[in-house]
Protein backbone atom coordinates (compact mmCIF):
# COMPACT_ATOMS: atom_id res chain seq x y z
CA UNK A 1 0.00 0.00 0.00
CA UNK A 2 1.16 3.61 -0.88
CA UNK A 3 1.57 6.36 0.95
CA UNK A 4 -2.04 9.19 0.48
CA UNK A 5 0.20 11.59 0.67
CA UNK A 6 2.55 10.75 -2.14
CA UNK A 7 -0.34 10.16 -4.67
CA UNK A 8 -1.88 12.83 -3.43
CA UNK A 9 0.98 15.14 -4.11
CA UNK A 10 2.01 12.76 -7.52
CA UNK A 11 -1.33 11.45 -9.28
CA UNK A 12 0.44 10.99 -12.33
CA UNK A 13 3.04 8.80 -11.38
CA UNK A 14 0.59 6.21 -9.83
CA UNK A 15 -1.59 6.17 -12.93
CA UNK A 16 1.75 5.44 -14.90
CA UNK A 17 2.67 3.09 -12.51
CA UNK A 18 -0.88 1.37 -12.84
CA UNK A 19 -0.60 1.10 -17.31
CA UNK A 20 3.07 -0.30 -16.63
CA UNK A 21 1.82 -2.89 -14.32
CA UNK A 22 -0.85 -3.35 -17.14
CA UNK A 23 -3.53 -2.14 -15.05
CA UNK A 24 -5.90 -0.01 -16.42
CA UNK A 25 -8.83 -1.04 -14.92
CA UNK A 26 -7.87 0.52 -11.57
CA UNK A 27 -6.77 3.99 -13.06
CA UNK A 28 -10.31 5.47 -11.73
CA UNK A 29 -9.16 4.42 -8.30
CA UNK A 30 -6.97 7.01 -8.22
CA UNK A 31 -9.57 9.93 -8.47
CA UNK A 32 -11.56 7.79 -6.11
CA UNK A 33 -8.67 7.44 -3.26
CA UNK A 34 -7.98 11.81 -3.98
CA UNK A 35 -12.07 12.74 -3.63
CA UNK A 36 -12.10 10.32 -0.67
CA UNK A 37 -9.14 11.87 0.85
CA UNK A 38 -9.86 15.42 0.44
CA UNK A 39 -13.29 14.40 1.99
CA UNK A 40 -11.01 13.10 4.86
CA UNK A 41 -9.26 16.01 5.34
CA UNK A 42 -12.02 18.47 5.52
CA UNK A 43 -14.16 16.41 8.24
CA UNK A 44 -10.80 16.26 10.42
CA UNK A 45 -11.01 19.86 9.83
CA UNK A 46 -14.50 20.93 10.73
CA UNK A 47 -14.35 18.55 13.72
CA UNK A 48 -11.10 20.28 15.35
CA UNK A 49 -12.91 23.40 14.84
CA UNK A 50 -16.23 22.15 16.10
CA UNK A 51 -14.04 20.68 19.34
CA UNK A 52 -11.83 24.46 19.45
CA UNK A 53 -15.10 26.23 19.24
CA UNK A 54 -16.43 23.96 22.77
CA UNK A 55 -14.33 25.43 25.41
CA UNK A 56 -14.71 29.46 24.31
CA UNK A 57 -18.85 28.59 24.38
CA UNK A 58 -18.57 27.04 27.49
CA UNK A 59 -16.91 29.15 29.19
CA UNK A 60 -18.87 32.34 26.99
CA UNK A 61 -21.86 29.76 28.93
CA UNK A 62 -20.95 30.77 32.62
CA UNK A 63 -20.56 34.15 31.74
CA UNK A 64 -23.91 34.86 30.33
CA UNK A 65 -25.31 32.72 33.60
CA UNK A 66 -23.28 35.00 35.72
CA UNK A 67 -24.32 38.55 34.26
CA UNK A 68 -28.48 36.67 34.60
CA UNK A 69 -28.47 36.76 30.86
CA UNK A 70 -30.04 33.35 30.72
CA UNK A 71 -31.80 33.43 27.27
CA UNK A 72 -28.55 34.11 25.59
CA UNK A 73 -27.32 31.15 27.81
CA UNK A 74 -29.63 29.33 26.39
CA UNK A 75 -29.15 30.21 22.86
CA UNK A 76 -25.22 29.63 23.26
CA UNK A 77 -26.32 25.90 25.00
CA UNK A 78 -28.27 25.54 22.12
CA UNK A 79 -25.23 25.41 19.85
CA UNK A 80 -23.37 23.76 21.42
CA UNK A 81 -25.65 20.40 21.38
CA UNK A 82 -25.92 21.64 17.77
CA UNK A 83 -22.42 21.19 17.41
CA UNK A 84 -22.09 18.09 19.29
CA UNK A 85 -24.52 16.55 17.39
CA UNK A 86 -22.82 17.76 14.02
CA UNK A 87 -19.79 15.89 15.90
CA UNK A 88 -21.30 12.74 15.96
CA UNK A 89 -22.26 12.75 12.42
CA UNK A 90 -19.00 13.90 11.13
CA UNK A 91 -17.08 11.21 13.22
CA UNK A 92 -19.69 8.81 11.89
CA UNK A 93 -19.20 9.89 8.00
CA UNK A 94 -15.13 9.81 8.97
CA UNK A 95 -15.13 6.11 9.79
CA UNK A 96 -17.04 5.36 6.87
CA UNK A 97 -14.90 7.73 4.37
CA UNK A 98 -11.45 6.21 5.87
CA UNK A 99 -12.62 2.39 5.33
CA UNK A 100 -13.51 2.99 1.73
CA UNK A 101 -9.68 4.91 1.32
CA UNK A 102 -8.15 2.25 2.90
CA UNK A 103 -10.17 -0.50 0.73
CA UNK A 104 -9.12 1.40 -2.49
CA UNK A 105 -5.37 1.78 -1.62
CA UNK A 106 -5.09 -1.56 -0.87
CA UNK A 107 -6.32 -2.19 -4.03
CA UNK A 108 -3.71 0.48 -5.64
CA UNK A 109 -0.48 -1.22 -6.71
CA UNK A 110 3.15 -0.08 -5.11
CA UNK A 111 5.21 1.77 -6.75
CA UNK A 112 7.77 -0.48 -8.62
CA UNK A 113 11.35 0.21 -8.77
CA UNK A 114 12.56 2.01 -12.29
CA UNK A 115 14.96 -1.17 -13.26
CA UNK A 116 11.67 -3.35 -13.50
CA UNK A 117 11.37 -4.11 -17.08
CA UNK A 118 7.92 -3.83 -18.52
CA UNK A 119 6.11 -6.31 -19.60
CA UNK A 120 2.44 -7.60 -19.54
CA UNK A 121 3.09 -11.19 -17.67
CA UNK A 122 5.74 -14.00 -17.04
CA UNK A 123 6.32 -14.60 -20.71
CA UNK A 124 7.73 -10.98 -20.62
CA UNK A 125 10.02 -11.76 -17.61
CA UNK A 126 14.20 -10.95 -18.67
CA UNK A 127 17.12 -13.50 -17.89
CA UNK A 128 19.98 -12.10 -16.08
CA UNK A 129 22.66 -14.28 -15.33
CA UNK A 130 23.33 -18.29 -15.46
CA UNK A 131 25.04 -20.23 -12.79
CA UNK A 132 26.53 -23.26 -13.63
CA UNK A 133 26.39 -25.47 -16.86
CA UNK A 134 23.04 -26.78 -18.23
CA UNK A 135 23.97 -30.42 -19.01
CA UNK A 136 21.84 -32.69 -21.08
CA UNK A 137 23.00 -36.49 -20.28
CA UNK A 138 23.59 -38.97 -23.33
CA UNK A 139 20.94 -41.50 -21.43
CA UNK A 140 17.40 -40.38 -20.56
CA UNK A 141 16.01 -38.87 -17.72
CA UNK A 142 12.76 -40.51 -16.38
CA UNK A 143 9.68 -38.32 -15.04
CA UNK A 144 10.30 -37.54 -11.13
CA UNK A 145 8.00 -39.91 -9.67
CA UNK A 146 9.18 -42.45 -11.54
CA UNK A 147 12.72 -41.63 -10.18
CA UNK A 148 11.23 -41.52 -6.80
CA UNK A 149 9.11 -44.79 -7.24
CA UNK A 150 12.35 -46.83 -8.23
CA UNK A 151 13.56 -46.10 -4.65
CA UNK A 152 10.03 -46.88 -3.35
CA UNK A 153 10.13 -43.54 -2.16
CA UNK A 154 6.64 -42.12 -3.02
CA UNK A 155 2.76 -43.17 -2.69
CA UNK A 156 0.85 -40.96 -4.59
CA UNK A 157 -1.86 -43.65 -4.68
CA UNK A 158 -2.30 -43.86 -0.66
CA UNK A 159 -2.23 -40.34 -0.53
CA UNK A 160 -4.95 -39.46 -2.56
CA UNK A 161 -7.13 -42.38 -0.94
CA UNK A 162 -6.41 -40.14 2.15
CA UNK A 163 -6.35 -36.57 1.31
CA UNK A 164 -6.97 -36.66 -2.24
CA UNK A 165 -4.95 -35.18 -5.74
CA UNK A 166 -2.35 -32.67 -4.81
CA UNK A 167 -0.85 -34.97 -1.56
CA UNK A 168 1.66 -37.18 -1.36
CA UNK A 169 3.47 -39.82 1.20
CA UNK A 170 7.35 -39.28 1.14
CA UNK A 171 9.18 -42.83 1.95
CA UNK A 172 12.35 -44.19 2.67
CA UNK A 173 15.65 -42.67 1.56
CA UNK A 174 13.32 -40.05 -0.45
CA UNK A 175 12.02 -38.37 2.67
CA UNK A 176 15.17 -38.84 4.22
CA UNK A 177 16.77 -36.60 1.46
CA UNK A 178 13.91 -34.58 1.87
CA UNK A 179 14.44 -33.92 5.22
CA UNK A 180 18.22 -33.28 4.52
CA UNK A 181 18.09 -30.46 2.24
CA UNK A 182 15.90 -28.77 4.71
CA UNK A 183 18.21 -29.49 7.43
CA UNK A 184 21.31 -28.08 5.25
CA UNK A 185 19.25 -25.30 3.96
CA UNK A 186 18.62 -24.10 7.75
CA UNK A 187 22.34 -24.36 8.62
CA UNK A 188 23.65 -22.72 5.59
CA UNK A 189 21.54 -19.73 6.76
CA UNK A 190 22.25 -20.01 10.09
CA UNK A 191 25.90 -19.58 9.08
CA UNK A 192 24.87 -16.71 7.27
CA UNK A 193 24.12 -14.87 10.54
CA UNK A 194 20.36 -15.03 10.60
CA UNK A 195 18.30 -16.25 13.49
CA UNK A 196 16.32 -19.49 12.97
CA UNK A 197 12.44 -19.34 13.41
CA UNK A 198 9.88 -21.92 13.56
CA UNK A 199 6.61 -19.46 13.27
CA UNK A 200 3.06 -19.99 13.53
CA UNK A 201 1.48 -21.98 10.85
CA UNK A 202 -1.81 -19.95 10.60
CA UNK A 203 -2.59 -16.55 10.69
CA UNK A 204 -5.30 -14.01 11.48
CA UNK A 205 -6.68 -11.81 8.75
CA UNK A 206 -5.07 -8.73 9.69
CA UNK A 207 -1.94 -10.20 9.00
CA UNK A 208 -3.01 -11.44 5.61
CA UNK A 209 -4.39 -8.13 4.79
CA UNK A 210 -1.23 -6.93 5.90
CA UNK A 211 1.42 -9.45 3.86
CA UNK A 212 -0.67 -9.75 0.56
CA UNK A 213 -3.01 -8.43 -1.81
CA UNK A 214 -6.68 -9.79 -1.98
CA UNK A 215 -5.85 -12.23 -5.27
CA UNK A 216 -3.54 -13.53 -4.01
CA UNK A 217 -5.57 -14.53 -1.07
CA UNK A 218 -8.06 -16.04 -2.63
CA UNK A 219 -5.94 -17.52 -5.22
CA UNK A 220 -3.66 -19.12 -2.53
CA UNK A 221 -4.75 -19.53 1.24
CA UNK A 222 -7.05 -22.15 3.27
CA UNK A 223 -9.25 -20.38 5.51
CA UNK A 224 -10.19 -22.51 9.13
CA UNK A 225 -13.79 -22.62 9.20
CA UNK A 226 -15.28 -20.60 11.99
CA UNK A 227 -12.14 -18.55 13.29
CA UNK A 228 -10.00 -15.88 12.61
CA UNK A 229 -7.11 -17.61 10.93
CA UNK A 230 -5.39 -18.94 8.09
CA UNK A 231 -3.21 -21.65 6.71
CA UNK A 232 0.05 -19.95 5.82
CA UNK A 233 0.39 -20.35 2.30
CA UNK A 234 4.10 -19.32 2.55
CA UNK A 235 6.44 -18.95 5.99
CA UNK A 236 7.20 -15.37 5.30
CA UNK A 237 3.43 -14.30 6.01
CA UNK A 238 4.11 -15.14 9.78
CA UNK A 239 7.29 -14.50 10.04
CA UNK A 240 6.70 -10.60 8.83
CA UNK A 241 3.46 -10.64 11.23
CA UNK A 242 5.77 -10.96 14.00
CA UNK A 243 6.50 -7.85 13.82
CA UNK A 244 3.16 -6.09 13.50
CA UNK A 245 2.13 -3.07 15.48
CA UNK A 246 5.76 -2.97 16.62
CA UNK A 247 8.27 -0.33 17.03
CA UNK A 248 12.18 -1.37 16.78
CA UNK A 249 15.20 0.79 17.51
CA UNK A 250 17.11 1.53 14.62
CA UNK A 251 20.31 0.44 16.64
CA UNK A 252 18.90 -3.46 16.23
CA UNK A 253 18.34 -3.31 12.33
CA UNK A 254 18.69 -5.11 10.07
CA UNK A 255 16.07 -8.30 11.70
CA UNK A 256 17.49 -10.95 9.67
CA UNK A 257 15.15 -14.39 9.95
CA UNK A 258 15.14 -17.45 8.31
CA UNK A 259 12.16 -20.29 8.95
CA UNK A 260 11.14 -23.80 8.47
CA UNK A 261 7.48 -24.43 7.71
CA UNK A 262 4.95 -26.37 6.11
CA UNK A 263 2.94 -24.50 3.47
CA UNK A 264 -0.74 -24.23 2.42
CA UNK A 265 -2.11 -23.65 -0.98
CA UNK A 266 -4.84 -24.02 -3.22
CA UNK A 267 -3.01 -24.14 -6.56
CA UNK A 268 -6.26 -23.50 -8.22
CA UNK A 269 -6.55 -23.75 -12.07
CA UNK A 270 -5.21 -26.03 -14.94
CA UNK A 271 -1.93 -28.53 -14.41
CA UNK A 272 0.11 -29.58 -17.43
CA UNK A 273 1.58 -32.99 -17.39
CA UNK A 274 5.07 -31.79 -16.21
CA UNK A 275 2.58 -29.92 -13.11
CA UNK A 276 1.67 -33.37 -11.84
CA UNK A 277 3.67 -35.62 -9.74
CA UNK A 278 5.18 -33.23 -6.79
CA UNK A 279 5.70 -30.10 -8.62
CA UNK A 280 2.16 -28.60 -7.91
CA UNK A 281 0.49 -29.39 -4.82
CA UNK A 282 -1.74 -28.53 -1.56
CA UNK A 283 1.00 -29.23 1.09
CA UNK A 284 4.91 -28.84 0.85
CA UNK A 285 7.40 -28.03 3.09
CA UNK A 286 9.99 -24.80 3.12
CA UNK A 287 13.21 -23.50 4.45
CA UNK A 288 12.58 -19.15 3.73
CA UNK A 289 14.26 -15.87 4.63
CA UNK A 290 13.19 -12.37 5.33
CA UNK A 291 14.83 -9.35 5.96
CA UNK A 292 13.35 -6.02 8.29
CA UNK A 293 15.44 -3.41 7.09
CA UNK A 294 16.52 0.62 6.90
CA UNK A 295 14.69 2.00 3.61
CA UNK A 296 18.41 2.76 2.32
CA UNK A 297 19.72 -0.92 2.94
CA UNK A 298 16.62 -2.87 1.05
CA UNK A 299 18.04 -3.15 -2.54
CA UNK A 300 21.67 -3.99 -1.12
CA UNK A 301 19.84 -6.55 0.99
CA UNK A 302 17.74 -7.61 -1.99
CA UNK A 303 20.85 -8.40 -4.21
CA UNK A 304 22.34 -10.91 -0.97
CA UNK A 305 19.20 -12.82 -0.45
CA UNK A 306 19.14 -14.29 -4.34
CA UNK A 307 22.57 -14.77 -4.19
CA UNK A 308 22.14 -16.70 -0.91
CA UNK A 309 19.54 -19.41 -3.12
CA UNK A 310 21.84 -19.60 -6.13
CA UNK A 311 25.02 -20.45 -3.62
CA UNK A 312 22.90 -22.99 -2.20
CA UNK A 313 21.85 -24.32 -5.10
CA UNK A 314 24.80 -24.61 -7.06
CA UNK A 315 26.69 -26.57 -3.84
CA UNK A 316 24.33 -28.99 -4.74
CA UNK A 317 25.52 -29.72 -8.14
CA UNK A 318 22.46 -27.57 -9.61
CA UNK A 319 22.64 -24.99 -12.41
CA UNK A 320 20.22 -22.32 -11.87
CA UNK A 321 19.26 -18.91 -13.54
CA UNK A 322 18.17 -15.94 -12.36
CA UNK A 323 14.90 -14.49 -13.95
CA UNK A 324 13.76 -10.63 -13.26
CA UNK A 325 10.07 -10.44 -13.20
CA UNK A 326 8.37 -7.82 -15.07
CA UNK A 327 6.05 -5.24 -14.62
CA UNK A 328 2.69 -7.33 -15.39
CA UNK A 329 4.16 -10.47 -13.50
CA UNK A 330 4.44 -8.62 -9.68
CA UNK A 331 2.16 -8.63 -7.32
CA UNK A 332 1.05 -5.34 -6.19
CA UNK A 333 2.57 -5.28 -3.09
CA UNK A 334 6.42 -5.75 -4.68
CA UNK A 335 8.78 -3.17 -5.24
CA UNK A 336 11.08 -5.65 -7.39
CA UNK A 337 11.18 -9.26 -7.58
CA UNK A 338 12.93 -12.18 -9.45
CA UNK A 339 12.83 -15.46 -9.76
CA UNK A 340 15.73 -18.39 -8.93
CA UNK A 341 15.13 -21.09 -11.83
CA UNK A 342 16.91 -24.61 -11.63
CA UNK A 343 17.53 -26.66 -15.01
CA UNK A 344 15.59 -29.56 -15.60
CA UNK A 345 18.02 -31.77 -17.86
CA UNK A 346 14.56 -33.61 -18.55
CA UNK A 347 12.43 -30.90 -19.99
CA UNK A 348 15.73 -28.71 -21.10
CA UNK A 349 14.50 -26.17 -19.93
CA UNK A 350 14.52 -23.94 -16.19
CA UNK A 351 12.14 -23.92 -13.73
CA UNK A 352 11.38 -21.98 -10.71
CA UNK A 353 12.31 -22.89 -7.15
CA UNK A 354 12.35 -19.81 -5.35
CA UNK A 355 11.37 -16.35 -5.50
CA UNK A 356 12.69 -13.18 -4.08
CA UNK A 357 10.74 -10.10 -3.34
CA UNK A 358 11.48 -6.43 -2.19
CA UNK A 359 8.58 -5.41 -0.94
CA UNK A 360 9.57 -1.51 0.22
CA UNK A 361 7.42 -0.13 2.87
CA UNK A 362 4.36 -1.71 1.56
CA UNK A 363 3.83 -4.46 4.08
CA UNK A 364 5.26 -2.37 6.65
CA UNK A 365 2.30 0.42 6.14
CA UNK A 366 -0.11 -1.78 6.45
CA UNK A 367 0.95 -4.13 9.44
CA UNK A 368 2.40 -1.19 11.24
CA UNK A 369 5.95 -1.92 11.47
CA UNK A 370 7.95 0.96 12.57
CA UNK A 371 11.71 2.14 13.49
CA UNK A 372 12.49 4.04 16.02
CA UNK A 373 15.22 6.24 14.71
CA UNK A 374 17.32 9.41 16.14
CA UNK A 375 15.27 11.89 14.11
CA UNK A 376 11.44 9.99 14.76
CA UNK A 377 9.66 6.95 13.97
CA UNK A 378 9.68 5.70 10.45
CA UNK A 379 8.89 2.84 8.39
CA UNK A 380 10.51 -0.29 7.75
CA UNK A 381 11.00 -2.33 4.42
CA UNK A 382 10.75 -5.95 4.21
CA UNK A 383 12.01 -8.52 1.74
CA UNK A 384 11.68 -12.28 1.28
CA UNK A 385 13.49 -14.96 -0.56
CA UNK A 386 13.09 -18.82 -0.74
CA UNK A 387 16.01 -20.60 0.54
CA UNK A 388 14.68 -24.19 -0.76
CA UNK A 389 11.41 -25.64 -0.84
CA UNK A 390 10.97 -29.27 -1.36
CA UNK A 391 9.47 -31.45 -2.29
CA UNK A 392 9.54 -29.51 -5.96
CA UNK A 393 13.46 -28.77 -4.98
CA UNK A 394 13.86 -32.76 -5.56
CA UNK A 395 12.72 -32.85 -8.79
CA UNK A 396 15.97 -30.67 -10.06
CA UNK A 397 18.11 -32.26 -7.56
CA UNK A 398 17.44 -35.90 -8.50
CA UNK A 399 17.60 -35.12 -11.91
CA UNK A 400 20.66 -33.01 -12.30
CA UNK A 401 21.99 -35.99 -10.12
CA UNK A 402 21.16 -39.06 -11.75
CA UNK A 403 23.65 -41.64 -12.85
CA UNK A 404 22.95 -43.66 -16.05
CA UNK A 405 22.59 -46.84 -13.58
CA UNK A 406 19.32 -45.29 -12.24
CA UNK A 407 21.54 -44.30 -8.72
CA UNK A 408 21.38 -40.48 -6.84
CA UNK A 409 24.76 -39.23 -6.24
CA UNK A 410 24.73 -37.26 -2.92
CA UNK A 411 26.88 -33.90 -2.73
CA UNK A 412 29.34 -33.44 -0.32
CA UNK A 413 27.61 -30.99 1.28
CA UNK A 414 24.55 -33.19 2.28
CA UNK A 415 26.62 -36.22 3.38
CA UNK A 416 26.69 -35.39 7.02
CA UNK A 417 23.23 -34.85 6.82
CA UNK A 418 22.31 -38.17 5.06
CA UNK A 419 24.31 -40.08 7.93
CA UNK A 420 27.47 -40.51 5.31
CA UNK A 421 25.34 -42.15 2.44
CA UNK A 422 27.04 -40.75 -0.79
CA UNK A 423 24.80 -42.75 -3.28
CA UNK A 424 21.35 -43.90 -3.27
CA UNK A 425 20.88 -47.12 -5.01
CA UNK A 426 17.74 -47.76 -6.83
CA UNK A 427 15.69 -50.89 -4.87
CA UNK A 428 14.45 -51.78 -9.00
CA UNK A 429 13.23 -50.61 -12.12
CA UNK A 430 9.99 -49.04 -12.76
CA UNK A 431 8.67 -49.11 -16.07
CA UNK A 432 8.27 -45.64 -18.09
CA UNK A 433 4.36 -44.35 -17.67
CA UNK A 434 3.18 -42.50 -20.20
Amino acid sequence: MIDIKFLRENPDVVRQNIKNKFQDQKLPLVDQAIELDKRNREIKQEVEGIRAQKNKLSKQIGSLMKEGKRDEAKAVKEQVTANASREQELSEEEKDVEEKLKKVMMVIPNIIDPSVPIGKDDSENVENERFGEPVVPDFEIPYHTDIMESFDGIDLDAARRVAGNGFYYLMGDIARLHSAVLSYARDFMINKGFTYCVPPFMIRSAVVDGVMSFDEMDAMMYKIEGEDLYLIGTSEHSMIGKFIDTITDEDKLPLTLTSYSPCFRKEKGAHGIEERGIYRIHQFEKQEMIVVCKPEESMDWYNKLWKYTVELFRSMDIPVRTLECCSGDLADLKVKSCDVEAWSPRQKKYFEVGSCSNLGDAQARRLHIRIRGEHGNYLAHTLNNTVVAPPRMLIAFLENNLQADGSVKIPEVLWPYMGGTKVLIPKHKVEKKD
